[in-house]
């Protein structure tokens, strides 16, 4: 029999617990919430804020999820961890031995030192749901709100209020909008329509500092408010693995089995650094199916099986009032870029005969084949390239390889 323990309760942590108990349905599994909720899908704070969805149906997984899987749920801080003893200690000083250790310790907002920052009452991330309902407490109808940061999550956010709220105004110091995963033709045609909805922007421009409900910026501007959200972008939780020896960059440091440098602990989610399958580099890949997936491959390590990981990567799919993007891999600047706008954007970044990437702005219904094209490498020659400019189709795999994916139907 066997201790585990896992930090963190969010996406990761469920991997891990499925991963765990696919091999092992008797050890013991004790789980470390920093939050005191149910493990939910953080993707949907901002629906909730629209009203598109509720508490209930944000859940991740079932009510008796916990109890089916023999799951002590422990609400509290992890705050020390001693490898060498195998323990870690809890904020009411708690502590917790174990066999095998799971981090599952996610990201936190990154908040830059902005001048008077303090001064501003009504300030707010958005990274969870304590986050949300915090804010929606704040909102107002007539609430003027400045959202800095223009990437994703700063773009949910002002989805979310956008009938909530009496004007959103975004602004980042990038030239564009969602410029970690678009180019500048496409987020153009992304801000765009967020503007025909209410939302304004300041791009190339960020505040420096704050007085009050007064925003200064970097070009001179003043911006007045009465709500400020922070959503600059995210840090890795990698505090508790640097106290047990493990090797940290941006994130902590992950072998393909997510097996981090210190025998018997593991790490999954935000949290990790590992292998970017589109770039050959290593990188925190903080996306919601990733993070299912290292935390299910860890779990099933740490209860003695084998599960690797070799095709991780970068992939989004999200929409802003009805029009949705999808994007995957990598854009290199050596690629050929094959276009086609009969309806939205269809971008796909070809090298060395295969799919390396992908933005489609639009109907994004069958993305998840080139995905899958990324992912796998998949050799292309030209018919398959005319074939796929115009619509995704199974028809570019070969015939073994569509058996597989439609369930042996052909």
């Amino acid at each position: 029999m066997s201790e585990y323990l896992i930090i963190g309760n969010g996406t990761a942590a469920a991997g891990c617990i499925e991963g765990i108990r696919s091999r092992d349905s008797e050890s013991s599994i004790t789980v470390v919430s920093a939050e005191e909720h149910h493990v939910y899908s953080r993707p949907l704070i901002s629906y909730y804020l629209e009203g598109k969805t509720d508490l209930d149906r944000m859940l991740y997984r079932p009510r008796d999820f916990y109890e089916k899987n023999g799951v002590r749920l422990i609400f509290g801080k992890a705050v020390k961890c001693d490898a060498k003893k195998r323990t870690v200690t809890l904020a009411d000083k708690q502590k917790l031995s174990f066999d095998k250790l799971c981090l599952c310790t996610g990201s936190s907002p990154f908040v830059p030192p902005f001048e008077g920052l303090e001064t501003v009452e009504k300030r707010f991330a958005f990274m969870t749901l304590d986050d949300s309902l915090a804010l929606e407490k704040a909102l107002t109808p007539e609430s003027r709100v400045l959202i800095v940061g223009a990437g994703l999550i700063g773009l949910k956010c002002a989805e979310g209020i956008a009938e909530r709220a009496g004007s959103i105004t975004v602004c980042d110091l990038a030239d564009r909008v969602l410029s970690s995963i678009l180019d500048s033709e496409c987020a153009a045609v992304m801000q765009a329509h967020l503007e025909k909805h209410g939302i304004s922007f300041m791009l190339g421009d960020t505040a420096v500092r704050f007085d009050g409900s007064r925003a200064y910026m970097k070009s001179g501007a003043e911006v007045d408010f009465d709500i400020l959200v922070l959503a600059v972008g995210v840090r890795a939780e990698t505090a508790l693995a640097s106290q047990a020896g493990c090797e940290v960059n941006r994130g902590i440091i992950i072998d393909n089995k997510m097996q981090t440098t210190v025998p018997g602990i593991f790490a999954a989610g935000d949290c990790s650094e590992g292998f970017d399958s589109s770039t050959g580099s290593r990188r925190v890949l903080a996306i919601l199916p990733n993070a299912y997936m290292q935390g299910r491959a860890a779990g099933i390590n740490m209860a003695g099986g084998s599960s690797a990981l070799d095709d991780l990567m970068p992939m989004n799919s999200i929409g802003f009032f009805g029009l949705h993007c999808a994007t995957a891999g990598a854009y290199p600047q050596d690629a050929e870029v094959f276009e086609d706008r009969s309806a939205g954007i269809r971008r796909l970044y070809v090298r060395d005969g295969r799919l390396c990437g992908f933005i489609v702005i639009g109907d994004v219904s069958r993305a998840g084949i080139y995905t899958s094209l990324v992912r796998e490498k998949t050799p292309l020659d030209e018919a398959d390239m005319d074939k796929l400019k115009k619509f995704p189709s199974l028809a570019v795999f070969l015939p073994e390889t569509r058996r597989k994916k439609l369930g042996g139907v052909v």
